[in-house]
């Protein structure tokens, strides 16, 4: 089967002879014209992109050239045609090659003279219109580093043969070496057979966890040694080749060595003696690993410091035949190779016999002359304890291969604390290049373990401060143990970081502590009397860390802050903004941070950490606010903008500052260096006036409303008017507007907000009732009293008296109050009172979350108690501002509620019902005028009424009309006029009317309860009682009436009509079909009969007839019973008659 590849290029050769069949083509250098055969030629090796060059050009296609032009490709990385031409296919496979390298390059020292501060660059822009390259010189100014220095470096002296070719995969391979012959030559047997099969596993995970169980593990200590440097050796990214040869060749040189020590020197030189150029696969990989071995050799050789001038040469002779390739690897036979490394292995033998310099157990003079070798050696080996596929974290076998590790101990002049330091050192670089947090936490295990060694041993401390580390800082150098390195370079990192923490752990907040806890551990960088540079230790609590401390915060804050000034122009026109708004909500997000995140870190060693960032940034936003504050007139838009926003910064700083005082359990005032924005005093007097301003506009947008009102329901649902919804819509508005300000308030702005809603909603309600007319318009007026008298021969009507009748104005009023315009008013009424409610509740919640004043929040001279104790009076008076404000509205909206309900009854029943109803009822006689002809009457009014009126308010409607209906039944018995009157006979039927009503009310339980029914009919039944009491017993109360008004003893209540009153027992007498009633009202005062008077109050409801100057006082008073002030001086005139009458019965 084809493969892809094949079908690629047979594809390939299909289009490039389609393409060159019709092309002029030159065959090469011997022809002379054009051809178009290319039978003879490879289309495989022709460059595609040159063919189509030519064709778009028009030119000759040269075969020779085009297949120039292919191998010339195959050389380079195969690009993609983009615009930069920066994307490339690799030729080599990623997974096979390994992870990229895990350390920075090395730098490159450029002299430069101190007095420039800038440097050019030259940039390169391609125009795409000429698609020339045009150059283009820009000046940029580079960032000054906080140190000068590298933080990845220990200053360690510097290889002597880094120029040749020393470079870390060269140290890397050599401390694989190292360690695979520590290993061997400590007797540790580990396999070397070519054919023994290996199970393959790389299984990395992270961390120190738990080993799983292997399927495989085997029992020999033997077999799991070689298959933990199988897995290190794929760590180290060396060859399986290249580890079977270095496996074989150095247990055989161990079988050979008599002694147990190792070094490196031997270890080179066996390696060179045993190997050659056949036991690599490729020639150029054994040239260099031959001349890797020699540059080793030349540094811990060559450059000895106490080597003699002719040993000297002798090794420099040796190691220039070893690096003469043509010599070494195909002249000299290993007889001669091994002539040429006999002399420096005498001299490594000879060094290697000299005693150390500390006495130290297995110490040799290497550790002090190659330990800058060494050192580097050791710290690739703990490199390799990362999973290359996960560098930030360790492979599964790390506590295992580390153990294996220390057996080059002894060769690289490593002991504990050595190993600790380095250690931490690894930890920490692959943390700065990983980020991984699990990393820095057991670097500062390693650095305590470092720093909890008390009973260091002398000689140990001594060889320990012997490796001397130099660094150069600020221009000066300074010298350093391996330990002061270390923690130096640790300390000049976090110092980096935490001078400017919120760029570096406001997204990785848990790295902060962990890292203010090296910073602790290590010292601080600090500068000495001389302006040098030391390393300070610390304990976290001392002068030194409080200084530092209070650096780092100002520093980062100083920081934050010019980062966010410095873009906040450009995103102030993006989001048309003002700038100094925008400001202070970025610093408000960063004091906030340091409030949440990083003081209560800080804290534990600088308690006053909350103070120094509040008041730094309290100095920084001032020094921008303060001459706009002076510009300030008006509430402008800018003005609304930034005083909000500068107050909630205010705030929050006030919180950030105050954070000290709460977490020491006191109450600290703050110092005089605070200074507040002084928004609430700016604030205040503008705030008042913008509310003065919206008073005006809320009332005449109330009046609007109210003018464009047509009392029509918005829909079944929403039974109000839409005045109502666009009254409290502006006042909503404003008071959104109000608290939208987000500005410092105090009761004074709420006291005037409330004002302007108290005269907004109290106009309203002023309206809705003054467009109401006054209840005695609606009650007929009362016909002349007569006495009733049969006449059987008809005489001649007396003409009545004509009233004079309503205005047509006063009559369009009351036609325009209809019975659903009255019922949409008591929704809208109702839907106020509950709107009021929701109101106040909102305003409430919005008022707590207003914020004071700087000077209300915190003063100097206030203690807590006086707070607290101010506090609540502020609470008081702003719940008795509520109160008052509100309860009042509520009251005029229920007194307004409770007119229109009276007046709707009222009008119900003796304006809309007056002909149906109240002029028929019992007229002519009772039998056939009873109650329940005009029942549905009533009926019809109640059940439109309820399907208009709001549920909350229809009881109250439906008792008004009740009580108008009782009353127009009283008016009825009592001012019916000539064309009633009732005989015993009628009354059982009028007591069963009265009750036919007031179940009509009560409707089954479905209505009014039947108690207020039978209280609001009480005194109809007593006005029946008197229709049924005997004439001359009526007559007896009237005279008892009499005298009760000639002492002063009138059972009459202000004005009231009783049953004991003497109008009340006159209309009685009046109404009653008896002879006996008759005569007394004739001969006592003068009454005309009925028969002389035509009722014309059904045919004409505006017109009366006042025939008797003495009756016509008794009819000026109100259906309700009640005396005006006009009928208590008609009523005076009354007394002096019924006094007459009754002293002439009695003569």
């Amino acid at each position: 089967m084809e493969s892809l590849l094949q079908s690629y290029r047979r594809d390939r050769r299909k289009l490039l002879d389609f393409i060159l069949s019709s092309a002029p083509i030159h065959q090469g250098p011997t022809s002379s014209a054009p051809t178009a055969n290319i039978s003879d030629s490879d289309l495989d090796v022709l460059s595609a992109d040159y063919v189509l060059d030519c064709l778009n050009s028009g030119g000759v296609v040269d075969i020779s050239k085009a297949t120039k032009r292919y191998y010339e490709e195959l050389a380079r990385p195969v690009l993609i045609h983009s615009q930069l031409g920066n994307t490339y296919f690799l030729s080599s496979d990623t997974e096979l090659s390994g992870s990229p390298p895990r350390r920075l390059p090395p730098q490159i020292h450029v002299n430069q003279s101190t007095n420039h501060t800038s440097s050019s660059s030259e940039n390169i822009a391609i125009s795409r219109d000429d698609h020339v390259l045009k150059h283009t010189a820009t000046t940029s100014t580079p960032l000054k580093p906080v140190e000068n220095v590298n933080f990845y470096s220990l200053g360690l002296p510097i290889l002597n043969t880094v120029v040749e070719g020393l470079s870390d995969d060269d140290l890397r391979e050599s401390a694989y070496e190292i360690m695979l012959a520590s290993i061997i030559f400590s007797g540790v047997q580990v396999y070397a057979v070519q054919d023994r099969k290996k199970e393959k596993s790389s299984k990395f995970r992270s961390g120190f966890k738990g080993k799983t169980d292997k399927a495989n593990l085997q029992s020999q200590s033997s077999g799991r040694h070689s298959e933990l440097l199988d897995t290190f050796r794929v760590q180290m990214q060396i060859s399986e080749a290249m580890d079977l040869c270095m496996r074989q060749k150095l247990m055989q040189f161990a079988t050979r060595k008599l002694c147990d020590q190792i070094d490196i020197p031997q270890i080179s030189l066996g390696l060179l003696n045993s190997i050659f150029k056949s036991d690599f696969v490729h020639e150029k990989s054994f040239i260099q690993w031959k001349n890797r071995q020699a540059n080793i050799l030349e540094e811990v050789l060559y450059f000895f410091v106490n080597l003699k001038t002719a040993e000297r040469l002798t090794i420099k002779s040796s190691l220039a035949k070893i690096r003469n390739t043509k010599e070494w690897d195909f002249i000299m036979p290993p007889s001669e190779r091994a002539e040429v490394l006999l002399p420096m292995k005498e001299i490594a033998s000879k060094l290697a016999s000299v005693p150390g310099r500390f006495g130290i157990h297995d110490e040799t003079c290497y550790w002090t002359t190659g330990y800058h070798l060494n050192i580097r050696i050791y710290e690739n080996l703990l490199f390799g304890l990362f999973d290359v596929l996960d560098e930030g974290q360790l492979i599964e076998e790390a506590d295992e291969i580390l153990m294996l590790i220390k057996m080059t101990w002894s060769s690289l002049g490593i002991t504990q604390s050595i190993h600790n330091v380095l250690h931490g050192w690894v930890l920490f670089q692959q943390f700065v290049v990983t980020d991984e947090a699990t990393l820095l936490d057991y670097a500062i295990l390693e650095v305590h373990q470092v720093l909890s060694i008390k009973n260091i041993d002398e000689k140990e401390e001594q060889y320990m401060n012997s490796l001397v580390c130099s660094r150069v800082v600020n221009g000066k150098e300074i010298k350093l143990s391996l330990v002061e390195a270390v923690f130096f370079s640790m300390s000049i990192w976090c110092d980096n970081k935490l001078l400017d923490y919120h760029l570096h752990f406001s997204k990785k907040l848990d790295n902060f502590k962990t890292v203010m806890n090296l910073a602790i551990a290590v010292g601080f960088v600090t500068s000495s009397e001389g302006g040098g540079i030391k390393l300070t230790k610390t304990n976290g609590a001392d002068e030194v860390a409080a200084k530092k401390l209070e650096t780092y915060i100002k520093k980062s804050i100083e920081a934050a802050f010019s980062r966010v000034a410095a873009t906040i122009d450009l995103e102030s026109k993006l989001e048309r903004t003002h700038p100094l708004a925008l400001l202070a909500n970025e610093l408000r997000l960063i004091a906030n941070r340091e409030l949440t995140v990083f003081c209560p870190i800080l804290s534990h060693w600088c308690p006053e950490a909350g103070m120094i960032s509040a008041m730094q940034l309290n100095q920084l936003y001032g020094e921008r606010l303060k001459p706009f504050l002076k510009e300030v007139t008006c509430l402008s838009e800018d003005v609304k903008l930034v005083l909000p926003a500068a107050d909630m910064f205010d705030h929050e700083l006030t919180h950030l500052y105050s954070s000290v005082c709460k977490d020491h359990g006191s109450v600290h005032h703050f110092d005089q260096a605070f200074e507040h924005y002084e928004i609430g005093e700016i604030s205040r007097p503008i705030i008042l006036d913008w509310v003065i301003a919206q008073h005006g506009r809320i009332l005449e947008w109330t009046g609007r409303a109210y003018d464009l009102e047509d009392w029509e329901p918005l829909s079944s649902q929403q039974r109000q008017a839409i005045s109502v919804v666009e009254v409290f819509r502006i006042v909503e508005e404003t008071v959104d507007q109000f608290f939208g300000l987000n500005l410092p308030m105090d009761i004074t702005h709420l006291q005037a907000l409330l004002s302007i809603i108290f005269h907004s909603l109290d106009t309203y309600l002023q309206k809705v009732i003054s467009e109401l007319v006054d209840k005695s318009y609606l009650f007929p007026p009362a016909p002349s009293l007569t006495r009733y008298k049969e006449m059987v021969i008809p005489i001649t009507k007396k003409k009545l008296v004509e009233s004079t009748p309503l205005d047509e104005k006063m009559n369009h009023k009351l036609n325009e109050l209809t019975i659903s315009k009255l019922c949409v008013r008591l929704n809208t009424l109702q839907y106020l009172r509950k709107q009021m409610g929701t109101l106040e509740d909102g305003i409430r919640k919005s008022w707590v979350l207003v914020r004071p004043s700087a000077n209300q929040r915190w003063t100097n001279e206030e203690s807590l108690e006086n707070l607290e104790a101010s506090s609540m009076m502020s609470s008081e008076s702003i719940d008795e501002l509520f109160a008052t404000t509100f309860n009042i509205i509520r009251d005029i909206a229920t007194d307004a509620i409770n007119k229109i309900c009276d007046f709707t009854g009222t009008k119900v029943v003796f304006w809309d019902l007056r002909d149906s109803f109240l002029f028929r009822l019992y007229r002519g006689n009772v039998e056939d005028a009873r109650l329940d002809r005009f029942l549905p009457h009533f009926d019809s009014v109640l059940d439109r009424i309820c399907d208009l009126i709001d549920d909350a308010v229809r009881d109250l409607v439906v008792l008004s009309i009740c009580q108008a209906a009782l009353e127009a039944f009283v008016w009825v018995l009592l001012d019916g006029g000539p064309s009633r009157a009732f005989s015993d006979s009628d009354i059982p039927m009028m007591e069963d009317d009265l009750n036919m009503l007031k179940d009509l009310f009560v409707a089954d339980g479905e209505g009014l309860p039947r108690s207020l029914v039978q209280k609001k009919a009480d005194f109809a039944e007593q006005i029946l009682h008197l229709f049924a009491l005997q004439t001359g017993t009526v007559i007896q109360m009237l005279m008892t009436a009499s005298e009760h008004i000639s002492t002063g003893l009138d059972s009459r209540k202000h004005g009231r009509l009783c049953l004991g009153d003497a109008q009340t027992l006159v209309r009685v007498l009046c109404h009653k079909k008896d002879r006996e009633a008759s005569k007394f009202l004739k001969r006592q005062y003068q009454l005309p009969m009925s028969s002389e008077y035509e009722d014309c109050t059904w045919k004409d409801k505006d017109n009366s007839s006042l025939k008797n100057p003495l009756i016509s006082d008794l009819i000026k008073r109100s259906a309700s019973f009640h005396w005006t002030e006009k009928g208590q001086s008609s009523f005076q005139s009354l007394k002096k008659k019924l006094q007459e009458a009754t002293s002439e019965i009695r003569w």
